[in-house]
Formats: structure tokens, C-alpha cells, sequence
């Protein structure tokens, strides 16, 4: 951002040079050439004026006061060619506020704006002008690269411009929100998609998948494919996404085919048993066809990944201050405590003294625990069960309770919005376990297939208690169950304790949900 100094050193060339044009046209007393000053003038007061309000951009763009410029030259030099001085500072300014990409890119555009508007109103430019249009041309170019090295030196860098553009974009989000008629659902939009391809292209399955990190994950499917099915499904999705350049050609090999469908998205399936499998499909004009339904889901993965991001961010701040702050507070508490018990007035105040110290280091380890909650979260080579697993761990090496987990995961993982959902309704309910529960032994098995996943805690505690009227946490596992369209399920068990579980079941298109049902085919969860 060039600082108020360098606009002054373009005020000040642009005052000199009207000194230099205006002296002489009122000493000859050309009359036409006054004309061409006053607007000249009126041009540079106007660049002047805005540009002490610089946030408002109301200035005119270089490339654009170039072209002004060029046009009031091309017009006075006949009868004022003093007004050919002018040319000097386009170059210049350009150099001042964008650098010298944009001069060279303005001298161009001055240069043919004088030339080709001379000719077209004067009909012929002599040699006495156009070695005038080329010096001064030059001299404005030269003088420009001169000033480039004091201009860039004297540029000061905006750290609040990155905040600024998203404070910007995140209006517009804000304003765009209320007028999407799909909304922002993922799994929704997904099978939307897929319902639309299906309409086109007859098939016994077809799975939408989006890329995360190196591998890609599944997003939405019509039905449930076999092991081997959703393998070449998959296989064939990659051969998609590793294709170089924009825009990947369609793949079919023999039953199985695959497309790009947005930026992000690519849909994979088998055509049915029957079918030829010799007969191109036209997946590029189906590509077309649901490119509007595309251009909702890639806004909808854009939102989940800036949701993701935020939330990371304002878990990180919220451990920030919580370790900095409150834990470090309770802490100076607990030494104050230690010195007043190493000299009780009586034993009644040292007995209770001892009961205050347990009483904080109590409420220290449970801050250490919220700062431990907040600062886990699932990374790209951690898978969901990974993540629950090293949770479960900690909560049991630092409360005494054992907590058992067992895993029944796939290598293709969920999406990462789904997974961090999952992740907190899964901490919440191992920290409630072992925080109210009064359990000795926690049970947690976790089965992922995605796009399908159930998660369920289980303990021997008290079972489920009435709620505090400050207690929210079984309330907000529900929300985020409800984020990712899954079902909570909070139950007593038959003999004692609690059993907490929380089941996503995959989004198909409701053509082939019905055909699914019709036919009695059980889905993931069911046949688990």
C-alpha cells in the first residue's frame, strides 16, 4: 500500500507539469490549448481529491487515466503541442501504486490512445509530433524506473489487508446465506447429485466422492455396493482425480465408469448386470446437465472447510487462554493454600485446609482435561477410531477407570466436517462417564465404513441421571448429531450404566432408497 509520501510525490509531478504545459499556453495565448489544461486540470484535481480517501478507491486505475490522458493529447496537440508533456505522468503514478508491471502495461495503453485518436482526429500525425509523443513517452518511462527503487522502498505493507478481504467476504457470505434455496448440507446436495445422474445414466450404483488429502472420500451413494464393487468404484474415481490438467476426460472400462462433476466432486458406479458394456455413455453431457446442483455442492465443501478451519482455531484460542488464564489462577490458589496448611492456627483449619487442597487440585486436572479436549483434534493421517483411542487413553490414565476400545475401521475415511462431529459427541461421552458417572470400566467400539459410522460408549455406572439446568453437553451432542444428519441414541442399560451411541447412516437418492427397501436389501447399519 504506497504510503500519503509517495501520493505526494505524484501531486507534486503533476502540478509541475501543469506549470510546465499552462506557462506557455497562456504565454502564446492559444486559446484551444486553455480548453485542453482546464480539463487536464480537472482530471488531476479529481485523482488528487480521492486519493486522500484511499480506502473508498474512488481514484481512477492508471490503465484508465493512461487512456484519459492520451485522449486530451490526441486532441490538443494540433493546436498546443506543449500538452504532449503531459504523457510524463501516467508512467509515474503507475509506478506509485502498482509497480513497474502496471507502468509498462500504462505507458502501452497512453501510447496507443494518443496515436490512434491523433490519427483518427487530425487524419495525419507530422514528424515534429511524433517525435514530441515519443520523447516525452520516454521521459515519462525513464523517470519511472528511476523512481521505482524509492517508490518500493517506501511501499508500506498492510497487515490488516488479509482481514479486511475477508471481513468483506464473510458480508457477502453472511448477505448470500438466507438466499440458498439447498442450503449448505453436503450429504443432501450429494445425493441430489447423484439422484440427477442416476435420471441419465442407468446404473446398480453410483458413489460421489470428494478429495481429502491423498486419498478421496466417499460423500454420498445409491446404494450399498460389495467389497469388490466399491473397490473398482474407487479405483476408478482416483484414475479421475490423477489425470493432469483442468479438465479430466470421463473413464469407462467395461461396467464401471467415472467423471468429474465439479472442482471437487467425482462420481464413480457400475452400469446394471444386463446392460452393454461396449456402449459409450455420455458423461461429459450429464457432466453439463447437473452443473447447477454441482456448483451448490462445491460451495457447500467450501463452507464445511471454512467451518472447520474457524472452529479450530477458536478451540485453539479458547485452550490458549484457559491454560494461561484460569488454570494458571487455580494453580496460585493451590500455593497459597500449601502455605497457610504448613501453619494451621488449629487442627479443625488444617483439616479443612486439606480438604480445599484436594478440592483444587481436583478442579486443576479437570481444566487440564478441557484444555486437552480442546487442543485434540483429528489430523490428516489420524484416523476417527486413531483419535478416540488416544482420548481413551488419556481420560484413563488420569481418572484410574479402564476404558477399552475396539475398532472396525475401513482405510477410506469420512468426511473431515463428519469426523470432527463424531469425535466430540465420542469425548464428550467418555468424559461424562468418567466424570458423573461413578463407572469402574468403560466400554468403546467404534465401526467405520464410510460413508457409514457407528460410535458407542458404554459404562457400569448410574445410568442416566436428571439433568443439572447447567448442563448442556447431552444437548450439544444432539446438535452436532443433527449437523451431520445422524441419529443419538441415550439409553439406560438392562442391568446398570449407560450406553451412549451415535449412528450415521449414508444419504442415497430416494429413487434408489425405495428400490433398496423394496427389496428388502439391508443396509450397513442394519446388518450390523
Amino acid at each position: 500500500m504506497p504510503s500519503s509520501q509517495t501520493y505526494a510525490v505524484v501531486g507534486a509531478a503533476r502540478l509541475f507539469a501543469l506549470l510546465a504545459i499552462g506557462i506557455p499556453i497562456v504565454w502564446l495565448h492559444q486559446e484551444q490549448g486553455l480548453l485542453g489544461l482546464a480539463v487536464l486540470s480537472g482530471v488531476w484535481v479529481y485523482q488528487g481529491v480521492t486519493s486522500t480517501r484511499r480506502e473508498l478507491e474512488l481514484s481512477l486505475s492508471p490503465s484508465t487515466e493512461a487512456a484519459t490522458i492520451g485522449v486530451i493529447c490526441a486532441l490538443g496537440m494540433g493546436d498546443s503541442p506543449v500538452i504532449l508533456a503531459a504523457l510524463v505522468v501516467p508512467p509515474l503514478y503507475a509506478t506509485a501504486v502498482a509497480g513497474i508491471r502496471t507502468m509498462i502495461r500504462t505507458v502501452l495503453v497512453e501510447l496507443i490512445s494518443v496515436v490512434a485518436l491523433g490519427l483518427m482526429w487530425w487524419q495525419e500525425i507530422s514528424s515534429e509530433q511524433a517525435v514530441s509523443i515519443f520523447t516525452w513517452v520516454m521521459a515519462g518511462l525513464g523517470l519511472s524506473l528511476i523512481a521505482a527503487v524509492t517508490f518500493s522502498s517506501d511501499r508500506i505493507p498492510d497487515p490488516l489487508a488479509p482481514y479486511r478481504d475477508a471481513q468483506e467476504h464473510l458480508k457477502q457470505l453472511l448477505d448470500l446465506a438466507g438466499s440458498l434455496s439447498s442450503g449448505l448440507d453436503v450429504g443432501v446436495l450429494g445425493g441430489e447429485l447423484l439422484s440427477q445422474v442416476s435420471d441419465d445414466i442407468p446404473n446398480r450404483g453410483l458413489v460421489l466422492y470428494v478429495p481429502r488429502g491423498e486419498a478421496l472420500t466417499p460423500v454420498a451413494s445409491t446404494v450399498e455396493l460389495e467389497s469388490p464393487d466399491a473397490m473398482a468404484s474407487e479405483t476408478l474415481a482416483n484414475d479421475v482425480r490423477m489425470q493432469a490438467g483442468t479438465d479430466p476426460a470421463p473413464i469407462q472400462i467395461g461396467q464401471g465408469f467415472a467423471f468429474r462433476v465439479s472442482e471437487q466432486a467425482i462420481v464413480a458406479g457400475l452400469r446394471p448386470s444386463e446392460s452393454d458394456a461396449g456402449r459409450p455413455l455420455p458423461l461429459a453431457a450429464v457432466a453439463r446437465d447437473i452443473a447447477d446442483t454441482a456448483v451448490k455442492l462445491d460451495a457447500a465443501l467450501l463452507f464445511a472447510q471454512f467451518r472447520d478451519a474457524a472452529t479450530a482455531d477458536e478451540r485453539s484460542r479458547l485452550a490458549r487462554e484457559m491454560h494461561d488464564g484460569v488454570a494458571q489462577d487455580i494453580a496460585s490458589l493451590g500455593y497459597i493454600i500449601d502455605a497457610l496448611a504448613a501453619r494451621p492456627a488449629d487442627e479443625q483449619q488444617a483439616k479443612a485446609l486439606g480438604m480445599l487442597r484436594d478440592r483444587v487440585t481436583k478442579v486443576v486436572a479437570e481444566v487440564r482435561q478441557s484444555v486437552m479436549n480442546l487442543r485434540t483434534s483429528i489430523g490428516e493421517n489420524e484416523s476417527l477410531g486413531a483419535a478416540i483411542s488416544n482420548v481413551a487413553r488419556h481420560l484413563s490414565e488420569s481418572s484410574g477407570i479402564p476404558i477399552r476400545v475396539r475398532l472396525d475401521e475401513q482405510p477410506t475415511r469420512l468426511r473431515p466436517e463428519v469426523e470432527a462431529e463424531l469425535f466430540r459427541i465420542a469425548q464428550e461421552a467418555m468424559n461424562n462417564a468418567v466424570k458423573h458417572a461413578r463407572a469402574t470400566s468403560i466400554d468403546v467400539r467404534c465401526q467405520v465404513y464410510a460413508p457409514e459410522a457407528i460410535i458407542t460408549i458404554t459404562d457400569n455406572g448410574v445410568g442416566l441421571q436428571t439433568a443439572r439446568t447447567d448442563s448442556h453437553g447431552l444437548k450439544i451432542m444432539r446438535e452436532r448429531a443433527r449437523l451431520i444428519g445422524a441419529e443419538l441414541i441415550v439409553r439406560d442399560n438392562a442391568s446398570r450404566g449407560l450406553t451412549v451411541s451415535v449412528a450415521l447412516k449414508i444419504p442415497r437418492s430416494t429413487a434408489h432408497a425405495d428400490a433398496v427397501a423394496d427389496a428388502g436389501s439391508p443396509t450397513l447399519l442394519e446388518k450390523r
